[in-house]
């Protein structure tokens, strides 16, 4: 990674924990950082998925505002964005790893997802898990605690989503298992391999940095003294709809009890509102987000070639507010951004003040 060529490299010994997530930017965080200007002090990631970029510009030592509205990233940012010092020790996995200390309450992915995703004694242990978060008593433990789960799950079913009906299937195939020993695993024992990772991220930069759980549109008006956003929305078209694929992480974190839960692979009902991934609402929703974005100077857009709307009427719908270059970067493999097949392109909007 080419962070290595800012000047600021007090922070750069720490480590983001590679992501998972379709679409992550974190093979392009230090291209896409390049193109901040210096000066820049406060930065605003408003889509921050994995949050991989949002720890880039952290590491750069910028404060950093990080927003998803989707829950299960929020806590990524707080164990991650938030967080300048608590990590979880001895104790606190002596407290995750006991006994459900409510069955009643705390039995959701094993009535949900057991012999769907993962064997009963398995879902057992995360709602297990779940049902002892809040005995942390720090929410930047607990924060930290549901990433490292969340992560683990990923890790542990094939493919790394959940839109799928085969995880046990493949978790039984040798040839599958030959590849990614993971699939028969203990969840907890890929807990314990990945926390050392997320305990060393952790790092204070010095600012006071902030992560929320919002629509973006509606934070933004709240939001001052932002230098620079980093926009990375759910285009239409360009991968496959994240909620799908994601689904059992929010309904981990969130742990609902009031939603249907629909389809093959029980993905909870309603959807939350993203106002960004269907074509009918994609434009207009974008054009409210860059007029309620005036008041930041500068935006770096990421996009791909293959999404909705095209390029050109993304230009014309930033040109009223900014100058606008565009920056590309080929996909040699499909291993990146949203949309990324081979052949196609990142597309960074990188847009000053006029």
């Amino acid at each position: 990674m080419d962070l290595m060529l800012f000047d600021d490299s007090k922070y750069l010994d720490y480590k983001f924990p590679e992501p998972q997530y379709l679409g992550a930017k974190y093979i392009h965080r230090g291209w896409i950082a390049r193109f901040a200007p210096d000066e820049i002090t406060n930065v605003l990631d408003a889509f921050a998925g994995s949050q991989s970029i949002a720890y880039t510009f952290k590491q750069l030592g910028k404060k950093v505002i990080t927003n998803d509205f989707l829950n299960c990233n929020n806590l990524i940012g707080k164990a991650l964005i938030e967080n300048s010092r608590y990590t979880l020790e001895k104790e606190d996995l002596d407290i995750l790893f006991s006994p459900n200390s409510n069955p009643e309450e705390f039995n959701l992915m094993e009535k949900l997802f057991a012999n769907l995703f993962f064997l009963p004694e398995e879902a057992a242990f995360v709602d297990s898990f779940r049902s002892n978060i809040r005995f942390l008593n720090n929410p930047y433990k607990e924060a930290l605690a549901l990433s490292v789960m969340c992560r683990s799950m990923t890790r542990k079913v094939t493919m790394g989503h959940f839109a799928h009906t085969q995880a046990l299937v493949y978790a039984a195939d040798p040839n599958r298992i030959k590849r990614n020993r993971s699939l028969i695993r203990p969840l907890k024992d890929i807990f314990r391999e990945l926390l050392p990772d997320y305990n060393a991220a952790v790092f204070d930069n010095g600012k006071d940095n902030k992560s929320y759980n919002e629509n973006i549109l509606e934070l933004l008006p709240q939001l001052n003294n932002i230098d620079l956003v980093y926009f990375d929305p759910p285009y239409c078209n360009s991968h496959a709809d994240y909620q799908s694929f994601y689904h059992l992480l929010e309904t981990y974190v969130e742990y609902w009890k009031d939603k249907q839960f629909v389809n093959g692979t029980k993905r909870y009902e309603p959807k939350r509102y993203s106002g960004f991934d269907k074509n009918k609402e994609a434009i207009s929703n974008l054009q409210l987000m860059f007029e309620r974005a005036k008041h930041i100077p500068t935006w770096l857009v990421s996009y791909n070639d293959r999404s909705y709307p095209d390029i050109d009427t993304m230009i014309e719908m930033i040109a009223p507010y900014r100058n606008v270059t565009v920056e590309r970067k080929t996909y040699k493999n499909g291993r990146g951004g949203k949309g990324s097949v081979a052949g196609s392109s990142e597309i960074l909007f990188v847009c000053t003040t006029k």
